[in-house]
């Protein structure tokens, strides 16, 4: 089972691959979509579902999986991460991939086994669960790993 994770937000949008091969969960790829601020909303959404459409088609998932949305106390944020969500959420229904949705607790849980952790400790947790190839500079990669990693435990 392949799936893409993903950790929605319109400035940077967290996305990875992480396969199940033969009981074990394995890291594929894994990036953090960066859009300019000097860009109008509706760009950035679009540059970010468009990417989303493109991991899809090159990486052929089975499911995707979204981080809840996190309401936040900036409300204007918080509505613009919820369009993205809608964007995201159409491309892969429109692709005929089911998707499942993990709050920042259960993707904490999940990986350390306690739903308060803190983002160093979900790190370090998830080097420890899969192997991954490159230097992950940002935290939203990091949670999209997480999600993916969520994800494939629950669906064992």
């Amino acid at each position: 089972m392949r799936v893409l994770a993903i950790d929605p937000g319109f400035g940077r949008c967290g996305f990875a691959v992480v396969d199940r091969v033969n009981g074990k969960e394995k890291w594929i790829n894994s990036m953090c979509v960066e859009t300019s601020s000097k860009l109008d909303f509706y760009a950035r959404l679009a540059g970010v579902a468009n990417e989303c459409s493109r991991l899809i088609t090159e990486f052929k998932p089975d499911t995707i999986a979204l981080e809840k949305l996190f309401v936040s106390n900036n409300q204007k944020t918080a509505m613009n991460v919820a369009e993205v969500r809608g964007a995201l959420i159409y491309v892969a229904h429109e692709a005929g991939l089911p998707i499942y949705e993990y709050t920042p607790m259960q993707v904490k849980a999940a990986v350390t086994g306690w739903g308060g952790s803190d983002k160093t400790a979900v790190s370090r947790l998830l080097h420890a669960l899969l192997k991954i190839d490159k230097k992950v500079l940002l935290d939203d990669e990091y949670d999209a790993i997480g999600i993916a990693v969520t994800h494939l435990a629950s669906v064992r």
